[in-house]
This record gives C-alpha cells, structure tokens and sequence, in this order.
C-alpha cells in the first residue's frame, strides 16, 4: 500500500465539515417481551458507528427507543392481566436500563406511546391524505399479529407444529402464525411508487447495506407493489394512535412506529431552512433483517409521498443464532443480556459482539467465544501489550519518545520499518472500513495491529505475522538491551513504536471500549485533548509518555484482568 493513503486519510474529510449533525437510529424495540442479546448486538453496533463520527470531530445524534404500540403489546398486556398503559409504562424500562448497562451514548430515548410522537404521526398522516395517498376500502387477508403485518396468500402456507401436532396458517418468511381478517380500513398508494422506488435505488446502489440485501429490495419492488392496508378497525386494535379525522379507526403500527425516526427530529416543527438542523436526514439507520421490507420499501414511499429527504443509508444486520439454532423466547432458547453483560463486563461484551456480529451472515453465540476472544485478543493481546510496555522495568516512555523528537533515533531495520508502515496506513484501513458501516472489520484491522487475528498481513509488505506489536516487541527482545549503554538508542527506538502503536489503537478502540480505551490512554498519559482520529497520525503527539493515573502492581491497572471463569 503506498503512503498516500495515509496522506489521504489525514486531509479534511468531508464529513468533518457537513454542518448538519450525523444522525444514527436503532430499530424502536417492542415491549412485549424482555430484552435479548439481539438488542444489545443492535444498540452497541448504533453507539460504535455514532462513537466513530465523534472521534472524526463530528456532531452525531443516536436515537434509540421502544415500540409500545399494536396488537401484540395488546394481547401481551392482556396475557399479564395488566392495563396496558401500565404495562407498556413498567416494560420499556428494561430497555432503558439496558442502554444504560452497555454504555450507550444515545441522545434520544422515543417511546411511540409519548404525545409529541403523536401529534407527529398524527400531522404526518393527514398531510398523506391531503395528497391524495390514503384512501378507504375494504382489506381482506392473513394477517400476523407477531409481525404486525398483512401477508398475500402467496406468502403464507399450512404449517404443523411438531410438539403440539397443531396445524395452523404462518407466514412463509417468518414462520409466524397468522389468521384470516377481512375488514374496512384505509389504505396507502404504495404501488404508486414503484418506479420512483427503483430510481431511487439506481441512483443510490448503496442504500442498503449490504449489497445482497439491497438486491433483494430491488427484486421485490420490481415484481411489483400492492397498496398498503394502513389502519385498523378499533374495535379490532384500540392500543395505538387513532385516525385524526375518523376515531373507528387505529393508524398501523408500522406507519406509527417508522415515523418515530423524524418525531427526534423535530418534526414537523422543523425552522424553516433549518429543517436538517436536528439530524434529518438520517445518515445511517441500523435495523436487523427481517424488517428490511418496512424500512426499505415501505418508509422511503412514505417519506416520498410527502416529498421529505429519505435516509442516506440503511444498514441491515443478520442475526445471533444459539447453537446454531434460530433463537426463540416460546422454546427458552435466548440469551439474556443482563446475564451476559454481568458475567463478562461491558467492555468484553462490546467487544465480542462488534468482533464476532454478522452483518450479513448469521453469528453463533457461545460463552466459549467469548472466553477465547477476551484470552486471547484482549487480556493477552492488547492488556498484555500494555503491561509490558507501561510498567515494564528497565526503559520509559517519556524518554523514547523524547529521543524520537530529538531525532536521535538509529537506523531502522526492516522489521521496525515495516512495523511503521502499517501503523502509517492502519488509520486509513479502519476509516475505509468504518465508510463501508463495517465496524467489525474495522476493529479486526486494529487487533491485527496488536496480535495475529489472522495468520498472515493484508498490507502487501510482510508474509508472517511479525507486524503485530506483540510479535515485534518479542522479536526485538528490548530487556536484552536494558543493560547495554551502547543500545540506549535502540532500546528507545523499539518501546517507542510499541508505544505508539498503543496510542494509535487505543484512540481508534475508543469507540469499541470507550472506558478501558480512556484507562489505556491515561497509562500512556495522553492528554485528553489529543485523542481523535487526527491524532493518530504515526509520530504527531511527542507530549506523552507519563502516567496520569497511578500504574499500580500485579493485577492492579491491568487493563484486562483474567476472568474469574473459564468456563
């Protein structure tokens, strides 16, 4: 790789002059059951990518929230023998807390049950009609009450329930029950946007990520739209917002909860050219794929049909499976995130699920994974790394790095000047990743940095892993030199790029491990002012090198200390 990537990276990026704040969504999360590991998996893949934007020195907004709203909370509140304004009021808490536990930095927490989302969904609905998109008349189909969906008959078919010997109708896609419904309610012209749809996706290939998907949306626009069913009769759904200008009838759930994404935004009380001021439109909204179809196809025809800006990119993740077995709460076969983040720590979850989280291919989870990624990428890659080169006996980073302002550094060998090389081109590697929403292949770019993620460098410079700090430092063996007066120079030179590769991953991990990140950084005594992306350009901070936090012995200050089990 040539250096003028490194050179590149380091010009005024784009986005460090968009005035308009970057605006990342979650999915708004149902309240009918406890949280899931998948949740989680959403909510720290959101906070990472916004993370990132701050550390480039952007303004970015999260918005996160529940979906409180439709038949299935009905049903669900109906099942606890609870009203379900107090249901909905006890069950969105544990999706607070649960944001709280992992160390989100959300800006907005939406709840669709709150007044301004209303009054939003509400005014969104009428400006619909005003146009001449909504209409009545009457609707007949299968409709899910798990998905909150109307399903053709071509999508659903006779399915057995092997433990029950039950027979029953489900969707197809998402093997959820459906039953048969035939009722007068409204309608939107979805099949008027057809062809405005599949411009749209022409002129943006990559609107949805990843690339299959977004073939996938281009396939199903193309074999065609139907209109959409988008209310219901009250006295089949009374939890949810009613039509404003007809009280028979409750707007659909999906219709209420996508419009969640603007309420934060501000609308509709937008300053008139001013409208992006609060984030809209959204750079980047995340959501898993089995809703790829309402915000894919439905949200940005709603958003056409009011001529409204749609989103720049929606990313759509796969899910966790658990021994290799689609994860279900009717067969217990979950994952409990509060267990998880109790048992492991926040940072080693974060950590796990961005490393290990498929984005377009379903991910295993298993305790076992996790104990190897923490051993081997974490208490003995990076905090091993940093033990010796911190507290190490026999050299200081203060006076390595003062050697290499003096200039006094000897000549380096090929193994030091490749070492620099990848650290010269490591921030550019991780921001191409970040710019194609791959924070997993971003932070595998920066753990090779430290150890062998992977058995062999993709920089074209070296065969084996020897690039890796942890493999340089052992190769360069520099408490062979402590002793030496006449090695002084290359002691220095050695901790000195170790040191920087410390301070270089550490300020790009930040996002990933934003609190061991910052203990890292004090170790080193990196000034707070000097850890963003800009900083970690090879060689550009000579002020560090003394603690600002005491060090401390043994397992004291150990950035990862070992798990208390391994099992």
């Amino acid at each position: 790789m040539s250096h003028s990537l490194n050179a590149r990276c380091y010009s005024s990026p784009s986005n460090a002059i968009d005035k308009k704040p970057y605006y990342i969504t979650s999915p708004i999360f149902y309240v009918n059951a406890a949280p899931h590991i998948g949740h989680l998996y959403t909510l720290i893949l959101t906070d990472v990518l916004k993370r990132w934007q701050i550390l480039q020195g952007r303004k970015a907004i999260l918005c996160i929230g529940t979906d409180e709203h439709g038949m299935k909370i009905e049903r669900a509140a109906l099942k606890a023998g609870q009203d379900v304004r107090a249901f909905c009021d006890q069950n969105y808490k544990a999706f607070e807390v649960l944001a709280q536990r992992a160390n989100i930095d959300n800006d907005h927490f939406i709840r669709t049950s709150e007044p301004d989302h209303r009054f939003a969904v509400q005014h969104f609905w009428l400006m619909l009609k005003e146009r001449g998109y909504i209409y009545a008349s009457k609707h007949e189909g299968w409709y899910a009450v798990s998905d909150e969906t109307f399903y053709p008959a071509s999508a659903v078919q006779l399915t057995l329930d092997p433990s029950t010997g039950r027979k029953f109708m489900a969707s197809i896609e998402t093997g959820k029950e459906v039953e048969w419904a035939s009722e007068n309610n409204y309608h939107f012209r979805l099949s008027a946007f057809k062809d405005r749809l599949l411009e749209y996706y022409e002129s943006n290939p990559n609107f949805v990520v990843p690339t299959a998907r977004m073939n996938d949306v281009v396939q199903a626009v193309t074999s065609g739209l139907e209109d959409l069913s988008v209310s219901r009769p009250v006295e089949r759904l009374s939890w949810g917002i009613p039509v404003p200008d007809d009280e028979t009838q409750t707007i659909y759930v999906w219709l209420d909860a996508l419009i969640n994404y603007l309420t934060k935004a501000n609308y509709p009380f937008q300053i008139p050219g001013k409208e992006d001021a609060a984030g809209w439109p959204a750079d980047c909204q995340v959501i898993g794929k089995d809703i790829v179809r309402f915000h894919c196809i439905y949200w940005p025809a709603f958003l056409l049909a009011l001529d409204l800006p749609l989103p720049r990119q929606i990313l759509t993740h796969a899910h966790w499976t658990l021994s290799h077995q689609k994860m279900s709460k009717s067969t217990g076969n979950v994952v409990n995130p509060f267990f998880a983040l109790d048992r492991f720590g926040v940072e080693a979850m974060r950590y796990y699920l961005i490393h290990d989280g498929g984005i377009r291919d379903d991910a295993d989870y298993e305790n076992s994974y996790i104990i190897e990624r923490y051993r081997k990428g974490l208490h003995g890659g990076l905090g091993n790394l940093a033990s010796r080169i911190v507290r190490g006996k026999g050299w200081n980073i203060k006076k390595s790095v003062e050697q290499a302002v003096a200039g006094k550094a000897p000549a380096e060998g090929s193994l030091a000047g490749s070492h620099r090389i990848l650290l010269m081109n490591l921030p550019g590697e991780v921001a191409a990743k970040f710019e194609a929403l791959d924070s997993g292949a971003a932070l595998k770019e920066i753990m090779n940095a430290i150890y062998a993620v992977r058995p062999t460098s993709t920089y074209g410079i070296c065969t084996d892993d020897t690039l890796q700090t942890n493999r340089y430092m052992q190769h360069s063996q520099p408490w062979d030199l402590v002793n030496d007066l006449q090695e002084s120079e290359n002691l220095n030179s050695i901790i000195y790029l170790c040191a920087e590769s410390l301070r270089i991953c550490g300020i790009l991990l930040q996002p990933y491990m934003p609190d061991t990140m910052s203990k890292l950084l004090n170790m080193l005594g990196v000034s707070p002012e000097a850890r963003k992306y800009e900083n970690t350009l090879l060689g550009s901070d000579f002020s560090y090198g003394k603690p600002l936090i005491e060090l401390g012995r043994g397992t004291q200050g150990v950035l990862f200390p070992p798990l208390r089990s391994n099992s």
